[in-house]
């Protein structure tokens, strides 16, 4: 099992940046891909980005390329997620997610379907 826990969300103005961390426990060497995802109220959840914990290879969704960035440290146990430029429509609540051997189906590493855990989330407000 892998637990998650976020933290560094926030309110900042239009054009600022914040930094959303997520630290994962427990069975980290299966954890495969480690995402972050967001839900506005109202809307369905939707990926922001995701990285490949062996390779570091990343996807962006199109609304946050460019502006955002995913990072894991050495020991693949903390994901970052650095928002510079941010937009009152990036306000949502941002989820960590893992997925691991035992959750992957085997489609795109942005269909949440592929993550068996999740951490509480954390509010970003812009």
């Amino acid at each position: 099992h892998v637990q998650l826990v976020e933290s560094g969300g926030g309110s900042v103005e239009t054009g600022g940046s914040l930094r959303i961390s997520c630290i994962a426990s427990g069975s980290i060497d299966a954890i495969m891909y480690m995402a972050w995802f967001r839900k506005h109220p109202g809307k369905e959840r939707e990926p922001v980005a995701t990285i490949r914990t062996t390779t570091s290879s990343t996807y962006y969704s199109t609304s946050v390329k460019g502006r955002f960035t995913i990072s894991q440290d050495n020991a693949k146990s903390t994901v970052t997620l650095q928002m510079n430029s941010l937009k009152p429509e990036d306000t949502a609540r941002y989820y960590c997610a893992a997925a691991t051997s035992g959750s992957w189906l085997g489609s795109e590493p942005e269909d949440d379907e592929n993550y068996g855990y999740w951490g509480h989330g954390t509010q970003v407000t812009v």
